[in-house]
């Protein structure tokens, strides 16, 4: 069975770790770099660093923080925001990302995702999926969960299992889906998101959005169906440790990796 994957993520905007509520109100929470290198030796499985500003600024991603924060980090880094072409992947991946997550830009111009794969691999490929839940029926939003771009700002009329479908579809390898209703909330992942999308695809997808602790990142996966678990403020903010998630989840019958310390005990 493939081991679940804990995953802290740093939100960037100015160059900074941020975290705000709904993608708003955003407080400061430390160097990229930093925290990097403090997530790998504590067991992070994986990184996820999203320039959350590049794409509402209209700028690439910046490059020189990714790379400070790659030669930190011995473990698998995702890079998101900013990435408009196929040179723009290449210039991430250059600068140290394993992986490259397509958001807003994807939806603009879905061929990018195909061209990116064809180039790089599918493995290499993340779409990143940030949906809210519809005040009111739409037949043409029958999931009931929206798509929305440019850091949770933007609806764009797209049903979200129905993007989810086409990305897997256009050559996505991995999906990282986002509650914008739960983000920041510490309300626990919108775990009927989850299994709308897991359900469907054949391809890993990471739950994001909502995590106050252990049992949240149980839920997403047992509830919800996801391969792995995003968070960001309880680990900036010291509220819970990697090894303290990976207990409660290994304790659940999830399969994690442990750490050698941890291993050993």
């Amino acid at each position: 069975m493939l081991r679940r994957r804990v995953i802290p993520c740093l939100d960037v905007a100015n160059g900074r770790v941020v975290k705000g509520t709904n993608f708003v109100d955003l407080v400061d929470e430390g160097d990229p770099p930093a925290l990097a290198e403090r997530y790998a030796l504590e067991g992070a499985d994986e990184l996820v660093f999203l320039d959350i500003s590049a794409a509402p600024e209209g700028r690439g991603t910046l490059l020189d923080i990714v790379e400070r924060t790659a030669r930190r980090a011995f473990v698998p880094l995702t890079v998101g925001g900013g990435v408009r072409s196929v040179e723009d992947m290449r210039d991430v991946l250059r600068a140290g990302a394993d992986k490259v997550s397509l958001n807003t830009r994807a939806v603009a111009d879905p061929e990018l995702v195909t061209r990116c794969a064809a180039r790089f691999g599918s493995q290499a490929v993340v779409v990143a999926i940030d949906a809210r839940r519809i005040a009111a029926p739409d037949p043409a939003i029958p999931s009931g969960f929206e798509v929305v771009v440019k850091g949770g700002r933007e609806p764009v009329g797209l049903d979200a299992v129905a993007w989810a479908l086409r990305c897997v579809e256009l050559g996505a390898g991995e999906l990282l889906v986002t509650s914008i209703d739960r983000d920041g909330t510490k309300s626990g992942f919108d775990t009927e998101l989850l299994r709308e999308i897991s359900s469907r695809v054949q391809v890993p997808v990471i739950a994001s959005g909502g995590a106050a602790g252990p049992d949240h990142f149980v839920e997403a996966i047992r509830d919800g169906g996801a391969d792995a678990v995003l968070a960001a403020s309880i680990f900036h903010r010291s509220e819970y440790t990697i090894a303290q998630v990976k207990a409660v989840m290994a304790a659940a019958g999830l399969p994690v990796r442990l750490t050698d310390e941890e291993a050993a005990t």
